[in-house]
């Protein structure tokens, strides 16, 4: 529940603010340097520097792990000692779906972490004890770590700040080196089938050696080492979603301490599946019609020169026909919004502007992949046929994110929908006639979510022809001719239903927008990855330079669409 807190004097404000920023400052050069070792460890491993194996990085990553178990168990014993406490909390911080949606990628980490064990005895003969405490430890502090972000996700923490913040920005780029780390294998992995795709593809011109650590031992049995090594590559994307939507709630969680919170009790968000019904019919086919692209794609590519050219024709026209209708839908949506005249909520929200931040942010990662595809196809010297169809791909992707982007964070600034007063007492603005008329009860009914017990006792409304607007009057007539009466609900009715109907409209574009991001996350996420396979990109900037390019870029573009949903999500919650 959120608590209103005294004012304080000005000059006792401004020091506490002065010690909040230093903190803040302190705590956040503590984790940077933190999460920029462990990103130097991991190039080390990546790249065989000298004297830094696998088992070093694991040790690490264990260790960051081992001391954020031990900050969250100090921080529910206390919470828990102090429980009868009424302390401030940010309703709109760790919503319920978002609490969710960690937990179902939390089992699946957990799963993948059963898989590494499987592996590691497979491969016990060559591998070091660290590749099985990893695993372990990283289970384990998934359990807690989920159970905490249930339980405190809201807090907003008003004791022992200056620890807390080191707390809780340690588990922020714990959970991120954890991401990158995943990020690395999943990423060497891709890049080994990459190669053998382009060569069927005709470049034979590509040469780099690339080595994804394969123990240098046989794994017994072959069959149950083959099927793991699999799993555990399919399973990669779900616990890189984790990794980065556990350190999203973590960082919240380290901007709310020390927050001071108003009195104000916002409207909590409902899920309401009713009146949507367009909307998630095209969404739900654009997401079987992606499936299908997918599995179609991974069957084609990298068998046969002509098969590989067909699954990325495939491919580049489906992916524009999509951009081309989400495109529209996010157009449609910011036109409704600009004709309505709602207020827009300008309140200082870290969960929010954190939304809005990453939107921007990871959309960037696809920018940067599109614009150079179009670079590569304005510079090469020959393009095969099939690489034209990239370019209006690019330009769409480029275009469609900047206008969902628009629309989404239009959306979230908005105060929610309600019915508000001026509906329940129809201050509508119509036509009128000149003499007072009554509403007829009729009217408040035939609106969804107006129901009748939202009408005035009696079955009508006195109203009074105000110029253009009809106004209740308070010492209007009670009797009316019926005639009239008749022609004003006629008149009223549907401007009263306008509103619903433009919230209905609007429903159903997020709806569709919402499975259409779901769908576009499937494929990069799952290995269909035409930047990595179209092989034009690389003959211009380059094996190596455009790898790199693609490797920094791609988890951004991945996590986009994620997030996108996400906030989709909560836009249709408001609505």
């Amino acid at each position: 529940m959120r608590v209103g807190q005294p004012p304080v004097p000005e000059h006792t404000a401004a020091r506490i603010g002065v010690q909040q920023k230093l903190a803040e400052a302190l705590s956040s050069q503590y984790g940077l340097n933190v999460f920029v070792a462990g990103l130097l460890l991991l190039l080390a491993w990546a790249v065989h520097a000298s004297r830094v194996g696998k088992g070093d990085l694991l040790g690490f990553l264990t260790a960051l792990m081992l001391l954020q178990l031990v900050w969250m168990l100090w921080y529910m014993g206390r919470s828990a000692a102090q429980r009868r406490l009424i302390r401030p909390k940010d309703t709109q911080a760790g919503a319920r779906w978002l609490r969710g949606s960690i937990t179902l990628f939390a089992i699946i980490t957990i799963i993948l972490g059963c898989l590494k064990i499987g592996y590691f005895v497979g491969f016990s003969a060559c591998l070091s004890a660290t590749e099985a405490v990893f695993p372990v430890t990283h289970a384990v502090h998934t359990l807690l770590q989920v159970y905490f972000l249930w339980g405190h996700a809201k807090d907003v923490i008003q004791s022992f700040k200056t620890l807390e913040r080191f707390g809780v920005i340690h588990s922020v780029f714990t959970n991120l080196l954890l991401w990158a780390n995943g990020v690395l294998n999943e990423s060497k992995h891709q890049l080994n089938e990459h190669k053998g795709r382009l060569i069927t593809l005709g470049f034979g011109n590509v040469t780099m050696v690339l080595d994804d650590h394969t123990p240098q031992c046989n794994c017994t049995p072959q069959a149950f080492c083959s099927a793991v090594s699999s799993g555990i590559y399919y399973l990669y994307p779900f616990n890189i979603e984790y990794q980065i939507l556990a350190s999203t709630m973590l960082y919240v969680l380290w901007k709310n301490i020390g927050r001071r919170m108003d009195s104000q009790q916002p409207r909590q968000m409902q899920f309401r599946f009713h009146g949507v019904a367009v909307g998630s019919a095209l969404g739900l086919a654009v997401l079987a019609a992606t499936i299908a692209v997918v599995v179609a794609y991974l069957i084609r590519i990298g068998r046969s020169k002509s098969k590989s050219e067909s699954a990325l024709i495939m491919f580049y026209l489906y992916a524009i026909a999509l951009l081309l209708l989400m495109g529209a839908a996010g157009l449609l949506g910011i036109q409704l919004h600009r004709m309505d005249n709602k207020s827009l909520d300008e309140s200082k929200n870290p969960a929010r502007k954190l939304d809005t931040d990453l939107l921007v942010g990871t959309a960037s990662g696809s920018w940067l992949i599109s614009w150079g595809s179009i670079l590569a196809i304005i510079c090469a010297d020959t393009c095969p046929p099939y690489t034209w169809y990239n370019l209006p791909y690019s330009v769409l992707v480029i275009a469609e994110k900047s206008i969902q982007n628009l629309f989404i964070i239009e959306s979230v600034h908005r105060e929610p929908e309600t019915l508000s007063e001026d509906i329940r007492t129809l201050r509508v603005v119509t036509v009128c006639g000149s003499d007072a008329t009554p509403l007829p009860a009729a009217c408040l009914q035939s609106s969804p979510g107006v129901a009748g017990d939202q009408a005035p006792q009696g079955g009508h409304s006195p109203w009074v022809a105000n110029g253009n607007t009809c106004l209740p009057e308070a010492g209007g007539k009670e009797e009316e001719e019926s005639g009239q009466a008749e022609a004003l609900h006629r008149a009223c009715c549907p401007l009263l239903l306008q509103g619903n109907a433009k919230r209905s409209v609007l429903r159903n574009v997020t709806a569709f927008l919402f499975l259409c991001n779901i769908a576009l996350w499937i494929p990069p996420a799952f290995g269909c990855r035409p930047e990595y396979d179209n092989g034009l990109e690389e003959t211009v900037f380059g094996f190596e330079p455009w790898i790199i390019v693609v490797n920094l870029a791609m988890p951004f573009s991945i996590f986009y669409r994620m997030h996108a949903a996400a906030s989709l999500f909560e836009v249709y919650c408001k609505i």
